[in-house]
């Protein structure tokens, strides 16, 4: 599959498909080529508005699966791409407008966040946008497909599958700020794809997102009012992002709303006001670890954080540790809970509640996040982001003026994190996350030096480590410990909050967190993994 208007012609004359190349210049071992049998190009698209930008190209011979070459899963008819939904695009185009890839040309990734129709068409000029088409990119500019990558696929993961949702179709330029690009939606196509495959036919995969597409509320002149529907379901949808966050709407309503974020973040500092639910708990005017605002009145943190309960004061809408922050707001701390059964030998139940010397205001800079619900399913590999003050790596603190920090990190599921940190080091109240490789992770206690009578000295302990589900980012981690900093092979372990609904609840008697259940399809690859002294598997599905 590929876009019309790279084909001047159905001619298959001189066109070959290589696949399981990686690099275009230089040796390519897993390299398998095919010549064209067959070019179908769809038979309403339209070279003068790209609508109907696709192709279906027939090899002159099948191919053999391999590690190197296999096919991806296509979006089924109904699927669902809200606004915000990570995505990523492939290709050996340029690196930038007018600047090509540089030898040995290797095949390049860029992640972009779903921009959705309405929000698109605005941005791109009014009816430049088909129902057609989907868009993605970073409003920031700076990341995006480019000349040469046409044709190539936009793909997200749901579970452990990866879904194409679009081709690459066209962009005014590359990369260019509030200038998304625009993509043939795949989901408008299985019919006809189908049509024209008799045999073996394409995995359609019915991708979903849940809850309000913050799209569907978006306008600008020129634009057909919107429908007051959801994008999921079709019926009535709540409006709760017109309620202004300093009224009288509740922290549930407002959770894990982010005004100033409208984007997949991808940088190591962290854009004022993107996490607006983080705070800094200090003592004597210095950063000692993280927390998130869970309410009004309410902060949540890692139990193994407070030696004393006394001389606490909470920062909320802070940036930078140093210098000027015009959005901060400061409280100290009434009350600190502690889980009744926090071990911190083990580092079991590291979870703490802190209650504020009075409520605050929400603002665009501060804000609650949305906590894991008890019935939260966190898949190995979910995509999760981690912010803190912490240090950059081991034993190197974060420089002038100390600005707020984000990692990427996948969830890593606690059977395999427990053979990777040692087998009855993660307990069911925890969650791993890390990048194996290594390189990217919180910067929290390390357990093999955790001495509870001291502050955190690597100062991310305690904050949130969140998971975007629609328009929504929920808490499913407190960060907690870990063998060192980033080490290949060794995830960071963080208190799972989804276990503790009933507890948290329990000491807030108003103004409810707003808890949600996040969800992960299909079985979990996590289920199955196995090695010396873990108990054997459990045969189930989720």
């Amino acid at each position: 599959m590929s876009a019309a208007h790279c084909f001047s012609s159905t001619s298959t004359s001189r066109w070959q498909i290589s696949l399981g190349r990686q690099n275009l210049q230089g040796q390519n071992p897993n390299e398998v080529s095919r010549t064209v049998a067959r070019i179908i190009l769809h038979p309403n698209y339209d070279s003068g508005t790209s609508d109907n930008d696709i192709a279906l190209l027939r090899l002159s011979s099948p191919v053999t699966f391999t590690d190197y070459i296999r096919p991806v899963c296509l979006a089924a008819s109904d699927s669902v791409f809200n606004n915000g939904t990570d995505s990523w695009v492939t290709g050996w185009g340029a690196v930038r407008e007018g600047v090509s890839l540089p030898f040995p040309e290797t095949l390049q990734e860029v992640e972009v966040p779903v921009v959705g129709n309405r929000q698109c068409n605005c941005l791109n000029g009014v009816g430049t946008v088909t129902d057609n088409m989907i868009c993605a990119g970073v409003l920031a500019g700076g990341k995006d497909s480019c000349q040469g990558d046409s044709g190539g696929p936009m793909v997200s993961r749901q579970a452990s599958f990866w879904v194409q949702s679009g081709i690459v179709s066209f962009g005014f330029g590359c990369a260019r700020p509030n200038l998304p690009g625009v993509y043939s939606r795949v989901s408008r196509y299985q019919s006809w794809i189908n049509s024209h495959i008799s045999s073996d036919k394409p995995g359609f995969v019915r991708f979903t997102s849940s809850g309000l597409d913050a799209d569907s509320s978006y306008t600008c002149p020129g634009l057909p009012a919107p429908v007051g529907t959801t994008a999921a379901t079709g019926t009535a949808a709540p409006d709760v992002t017109a309620t202004h966050p300093g009224s009288t709407a509740s922290s549930a309503e407002v959770c894990g709303t982010v005004p100033l974020n409208a984007r997949i973040v991808g940088g190591e500092d962290a854009p004022d006001g993107s996490w607006p639910w983080q705070v800094s708990l200090q003592r004597y005017g210095s950063h000692v670890c993280g927390g998130s605002l869970i309410n009004r009145e309410w902060v949540m943190s890692a139990a193994h954080c407070f030696s004393s309960t006394s001389r606490w004061q909470i920062s909320l809408g802070r940036q930078n540790l140093q210098g000027q922050n015009p959005n901060e707001v400061s409280r100290t701390v009434a009350r600190i809970i502690l889980h009744p059964n926090y071990d911190s030998g083990t580092s079991d139940n590291d979870i703490a509640l802190l209650r504020l010397s009075s409520p605050v205001t929400f603002t665009d800079y501060i804000r609650p996040v949305c906590l894991a619900a008890s019935d939260s399913v966190f898949n190995n590999g979910t995509d999760s982001w981690v912010t803190g003050w912490g240090a950059v790596r081991e034993g190197v603190s974060l420089p002038f003026p100390e600005t707020l920090q984000e990692v990427e990190v996948p969830v890593v599921g606690n059977r395999q994190c427990n053979c990777l940190n040692g087998v009855g080091t993660v307990t069911d109240n925890m969650i791993c996350a890390g990048v194996l490789a290594g390189g990217k992770d919180s910067c929290q206690d390390s357990l093999k030096s955790f001495d509870v009578s001291s502050p955190c000295p690597q100062g991310d302990s305690g904050g949130p480590m969140v998971s975007r589900q629609a328009s929504f980012w929920v808490q499913s981690g407190v960060v907690s410990f870990g063998f060192g900093c980033a080490r290949p092979n060794l995830p960071g372990v963080y208190s799972k909050v989804s276990r503790y609904q009933s507890w948290i609840n329990s000491h807030i008697s108003s103004d409810k967190p707003g808890f949600v259940r996040f969800t992960s399809s299909g079985l979990d690859a996590d289920s199955s993994y196995t090695c010396p002294g873990l108990p054997a598997p459990v045969e189930h599905e989720l």
